[in-house]
């Protein structure tokens, strides 16, 4: 039509402007669908735009598919999780609460609503709480009361995910706890009644068997009454020993101690009580001192070394050593006996456990000594390793933080031997 009327410009113009035209009316219709695809239907659209929509509209599906998919998903995690009988709560890099469910929420009182986003430390205001989080260390679990002068007691167990994230298993243990402070209770004072009355036939039986007049025939009960006697005090006063460490978890401040001297001491009592049976040997590699409670710390290497003596045959020896490095203090208590195979291994500081009965029974232990060396170190932020190796002999050692080894030179004597008792 331009060239008919002698301007082809404005016809090719008039032209592109139509189609332009067009064009957008094209891309209005496919943004005005796409702002409300949920209420139209995909325009009826040709060409390259119907290409355009096609396209548009699988994914819009798909999209769909997936959202509907996850929603269900969720829905269901939701259901299952509102029927767990334990806690749980999701939290952020900054311990910040992204998810809980019902069981969470009645614990520890939060709300859907207005406690998502909010730091989890701050909501319960627990100190204690606040520094296992802070520490990062969820190997073990916490127990405490979330709120001042309530009976229940609730268990935190942390467990790490993602990039510093945190899923948090809330547990209500109040009936163990319960259970466990009245097996406490239990224990305490049966061993507490249980003494005066085992001191008094004691005394007895060792007058009998201090007694001309008594036949010869019954000497030998006689004998082995005592003996039992005497075992059974050991056992009631190890078992007061013990309740008194876990009647509080407290940590112990203590004051410096003497290494040296302490271990000096323990490998004479040793070497007196075993006469000529061990050779006993004292090696301190370090003049450092150790920040504890002496009595405790001295009950605990005490109850190692006697326990390597029970169980090292004549000719053997016990080593007792000692040394700090940039992981702390570190004392081992070296035996040459027949090892411990090891299945036995984690359940040696159990109470009452013992590898092999029969001869524990011949020995006279109380079967709490490890125990009260595991509540010791506990006490002092240590812990207890062990390793041994059935007919090489074992090896206890007791690690303690950096914190608790005292940086002054106490006397370091190099090696003191006690070769079959006698000091070298």
């Amino acid at each position: 039509m331009g060239w008919t009327i002698g301007h082809p410009w404005w016809g090719l113009t008039g032209a592109l402007a139509i189609v332009l035209t067009q064009q957008w009316v094209k891309l209005h219709q496919l943004d005005h669908w796409l702002r409300n695809r949920n209420r139209r239907a995909p325009p009826d659209a040709g060409g390259l735009w119907g290409d355009v929509v096609s396209q548009v509209s699988r994914l819009h599906r798909r999209k769909q598919f997936h959202k509907q998919r996850l929603l269900s998903l969720f829905r269901e995690l939701r259901r299952s999780s509102a029927t767990m009988p334990d806690g749980v709560v999701v939290l952020n890099t900054q311990h910040e609460i992204l998810w809980f469910n019902r069981k969470a929420g009645e614990l520890l009182g939060l709300r859907r609503k207005t406690d998502h986003g909010i730091a989890l430390a701050s909501l319960l205001r627990l100190p204690q709480f606040g520094r296992y989080l802070e520490k990062g260390d969820f190997s073990s679990a916490l127990r405490l009361q979330p709120r001042i002068g309530d009976a229940v007691w609730i268990e935190f167990q942390g467990m790490p995910y993602g990039e510093g994230q945190l899923v948090l298993l809330v547990r209500d243990v109040t009936r163990q706890a319960q259970l466990e402070t009245m097996r406490k209770d239990f224990v305490a004072n049966a061993s507490h009644e249980l003494r005066s009355p085992l001191t008094v036939i004691a005394g007895y039986l060792e007058t009998l068997s201090l007694d001309d007049g008594v036949p010869a025939d019954l000497r030998p009960p006689i004998l082995e009454m005592r003996r039992q006697s005497e075992r059974m005090t050991a056992i009631i006063a190890d078992l007061l020993e013990l309740s008194r460490l876990e009647a509080s978890d407290e940590q112990v401040i203590g004051s410096p101690i003497d290494i040296t001297a302490l271990l000096t001491l323990i490998a004479k009592d040793l070497a007196a009580n075993n006469g000529t049976r061990h050779g006993v040997e004292v090696r301190i590699e370090s003049g450092d001192g150790l920040m504890a409670d002496d009595g405790l710390v001295h009950s605990a290497f005490w109850n190692l070394a006697e326990n390597a003596a029970k169980y090292t045959p004549a000719g053997g020896t016990i080593t007792l050593r000692w040394w700090t490095d940039e992981d702390g203090g570190h004392l081992s208590v070296i035996d040459t006996g027949p090892g411990i195979s090891a299945e036995h291994l984690p359940r040696l500081t159990e109470r009452f456990y013992r590898v092999d009965p029969g001869r524990a029974r011949d020995t006279g232990g109380s079967g709490l000594g490890l125990a009260i060396v595991r509540h010791v170190l506990q006490r002092h932020g240590g812990e207890l390793a062990i390793t041994s190796e059935e007919g090489r002999g074992s090896i206890f050692t007791c690690h303690f933080p950096p914190s608790r080894v005292a940086r002054q030179s106490f006397a370091l004597n190099g090696d003191s031997r006690y070769a079959d008792g006698v000091g070298a």
